[in-house]
């Protein structure tokens, strides 16, 4: 039996058939940008300096997680969870049907709501930082596409946390308790 605490229950999740998935750097994107979206969207006025800070600080998280996209663990790796439109479409008629297949990752439609969610993200971090600058302080057109952006990002995310709580019926297993603690089902 392992002598450290983290050995010892390392070595329980594993006789329970536990697995690691989402690794800490996965984790703390997701929920440091659930706090950056909730604290912006409904707790700071827009404009004020302290909401582009947090947006500032959104924007660093999703170049973090676009980098380990490419070299962070297996599951968090765009390779394991970015699929073709017919592996989606096939997911999504089984689904349907009532026999999708469990991913330990992100399923091949879930994959495809992580990246429209970044580059939603992206975008309206990109729109927000450009009224900043002199060359379209006070336009309104970029105000208003900045706003529709975040409004989007809200309709997509709160399709995420439904589709979470769904699958997590569908699978009998808490999904949203496995972005807490990085483990699922093995």
């Amino acid at each position: 039996m392992p002598k450290s605490a983290a050995g010892r229950r390392e070595a329980l999740a594993s006789r329970n058939g536990d697995v690691r998935v989402w690794d800490p750097v996965v984790r703390l994107f997701h929920w440091g940008l659930v706090a950056c979206c909730v604290i912006n969207l409904f707790l700071l006025p827009p404009g004020k300096s302290v909401h582009r800070y947090v947006g500032y600080a959104a924007m660093a998280l999703i170049a973090l997680r676009f980098v380990w996209g490419f070299v962070g663990t297996r599951h968090a790796r765009f390779a394991d969870f970015v699929r073709g439109p017919s592996a989606v479409a096939s997911y999504l008629f089984a689904f349907a049907a009532g026999r999708a297949e469990r991913h330990v990752g992100h399923n091949p439609a879930a994959g495809w709501v992580m990246i429209l969610l970044m580059v939603l993200l992206a975008a309206v971090g990109t729109s927000g930082w450009l009224t900043t600058l002199d060359a379209f302080w006070g336009n309104k057109a970029l105000g208003e596409t900045h706003e529709l952006l975040a409004n989007s990002l809200m309709i997509v995310a709160g399709l995420h946390a439904s589709a979470a709580v769904v699958e997590s019926w569908h699978l009998k297993e808490n999904l949203i308790w496995s972005m807490v603690t990085g483990r699922k089902k093995g």
